[in-house]
């Protein structure tokens, strides 16, 4: 049986996004000058180091063993706690938290690589960084000064950990339903009562303490959404000096039994007489609450691309080694790998993920520039976009790595399983693919008549333009197959749009509409990556394999937003 190849970091791939694919140094710009592209992929080879040697080694212990409870507390599977440890000694939580925070404040583009490298390693592991750097923007956007020295400090050095604590058994995507209820108890903290399910991290012994952070409802509070508030409630209550007192009333009742990341502690918790301190305003839970939401959203998409990356470099180890039946036009004991129908798989995998990694990026930048006339907006317009696309995508990609394997894909000890089953609730937490897509369209598209969306078709249209008019074969045909994807895509939109009077037909399509512009945004990175070879002016193996990539994706993932467009058009169909 082939052993799964050691992780290594796509390092190259980011020195190009950075450097060269997007026209400028896109650090050097964003930073006026205090980091560059080199800088940052000094950090990401580091990273990638890190990951390589410290959590892709506990991956598959995370996924078999899994986090257990035992007397009420969770303990997690061995090494997970002291490669937490080194995670937190490396630096790696303070790197990322914002400045204004009193962390190193990375970047956002830099972030996006992290996301991906962490959770390429170990996606169960990378989910407690995730959440605590959620949190962490949270508090830092609406904490009170007296939360933010006992609980923003000691999440930003990483010894403590944080969680996100909305969903309750009667109260998934419908957070009007929420029932926990928080009561003042007239010195400044609340009691809250109540049962909160899918909690990511919500228990374990790798931080001396966990802080959650809950949406509960409070007495008299309006009905819905509205009446929602948003809490601090510590694992272990702190003393007035700041050292850890009692251990708060907040129980796991359990740990789900789900189908993937077993090394992650999903819990089930209940709060009993909790105590609680209010975050931001009252009833003004919801804002704050979704400053931790939309960066989830956007690390979601980060996982996705990790994840998928993993399970394609997996697969393209196993099918360099396996040799099974004669290979047409090849030599006798070529490798599967010369099969055409695997080399479609291994390159659609490919093409795929260069393209959901560089449009992370694009995302990221867009975001880290949001002071720039209409980047902030089209930031916001390609997160829902960015998260939807790229999970579902994962689905593909992490399944197509399996059919490369044959039957030992479906068989756990080759391990490639477990990245499909892990992947697979990526397109349903942090916000299901449909609502990324309510969002898309409700308010990103019908409410600007799709002005946004033609800014963003304005900019495609331009890159393919300039690769049609070009004499090079490759690019010329790029070019092309992007023009007439762009304009199937406008009228997509148009026949969106039109549907404003009936909004059930558009909320039908939602989702492929989604799908269209994340396939379209993939191809024009393509788009750009190729523009920028074309730049160089070289010929290298890397630039033939890009041009080769860019290729593939036009003319095999590309196609997809015309055959989307006819979806889109036909409305809902009872």
């Amino acid at each position: 049986m082939t052993t799964a190849p050691p992780y290594r970091a796509p390092v190259e791939d980011y020195a190009f996004l950075y450097g060269e694919a997007f026209g400028r140094d896109l650090l050097e710009h964003s930073t006026g000058g205090a980091l560059t592209a080199s800088d940052a992929v000094d950090v990401i080879a580091a990273a990638g180091d890190f990951a390589a040697s410290v959590l892709a080694p506990l991956e598959t212990v995370g996924d078999r063993v899994g986090a257990q409870l035992i007397d009420g507390d969770v303990r997690l599977p061995d090494g997970f706690g002291d490669a937490y440890r080194r995670f937190v000694e490396a630096g790696w939580v303070t790197a990322e938290a914002p400045e204004s925070a009193g962390g190193d404040g990375l970047p956002r583009v830099v972030s996006a690589a992290l996301g991906e490298i962490w959770n390429a390693s170990n996606a169960a592991f990378a989910l407690c960084w995730g959440l605590t750097q959620g949190q962490i923007l949270a508090l830092d956007a609406a904490a009170s000064p007296a939360l933010r020295e006992t609980y923003l400090t000691k999440l930003v050095s990483g010894e403590w950990t944080g969680t996100m604590n909305l969903t309750e058994p009667d109260a998934g995507t419908d957070l009007g339903a929420i029932r926990t209820l928080a009561t003042p108890r007239g010195d400044g903290s609340w009691s809250i009562r109540g049962q909160k399910i899918f909690i990511t991290w919500g228990d374990h012994d790798a931080a001396e303490n966990i802080v959650h952070l809950v949406l509960a409802r409070t007495p008299d509070a309006p009905e819905g959404a509205r009446g929602l508030s948003l809490f601090v409630a510590p694992r272990v209550l702190v003393n007035a000096d700041g050292t850890l007192g009692e251990r708060n009333a907040i129980t796991t009742v359990a740990i789900e039994h789900k189908l993937g990341i077993h090394g992650s502690p999903t819990c089930q918790l209940a709060y009993d007489d909790a105590t609680g301190y209010l975050v931001g305003e009252l009833h003004g839970g919801l804002a704050g609450m979704f400053v931790m939401m939309n960066a989830e959203r956007s690390a979601m998409a980060f996982q996705a691309t990790g994840i998928s990356d993993r399970a394609r470099q997996q697969a393209a180890a196993y099918a360099a080694e396996r040799r099974q039946g004669p290979v047409l036009g090849r030599p006798a004991g070529t490798p599967i790998a010369g099969h055409p129908d695997v080399q479609r798989l291994l390159s659609s995998m490919s093409s795929d993920i260069f393209a959901m990694r560089a449009l992370g990026v694009h995302v990221a930048d867009l975001a880290d520039r949001a002071d720039e006339p209409g980047a902030g907006a089209l930031a916001e317009f390609f997160v829902p976009v960015l998260k939807g696309w790229a999970t579902e995508e994962a689905l593909r990609i992490t399944s197509d790595a399996i059919q490369v394997h044959g039957g030992m894909g479906f068989i756990e000890e080759t391990g490639v399983a477990q990245h499909y089953r892990d992947a697979r609730i990526m397109p349903i937490y942090e916000g299901t693919t449909a609502i990324q897509s309510n969002d898309l369209v409700g308010r990103k598209v019908l409410r600007d008549g799709g002005a946004t969306a033609e800014t963003v078709f304005a900019q495609v249209s331009a890159t393919a333009g300039q690769l049609a008019a070009t004499e090079h074969p490759t690019a010329h045909r790029i070019g092309v197959r992007l023009q007439r994807a762009v304009e199937a895509s406008r009228r997509a939109t148009a026949d969106l749009v039109a549907f404003a009077a009936s909004p059930r037909d558009a909320f039908a399509v939602s989702v492929p509409y989604l799908m269209l512009l994340g396939t379209l945004a993939g191809a024009w990175m393509h788009a750009l990556a190729t523009v920028a070879v074309l730049r160089r002016g070289e010929a290298s193996e890397q630039d033939a394999a890009r041009l080769a990539s860019a290729d593939f994706y036009t003319a095999h993932h590309l196609p997809r937003v015309h055959a989307l467009a006819e979806t889109v058009a036909a409305g809902e169909i009872a």
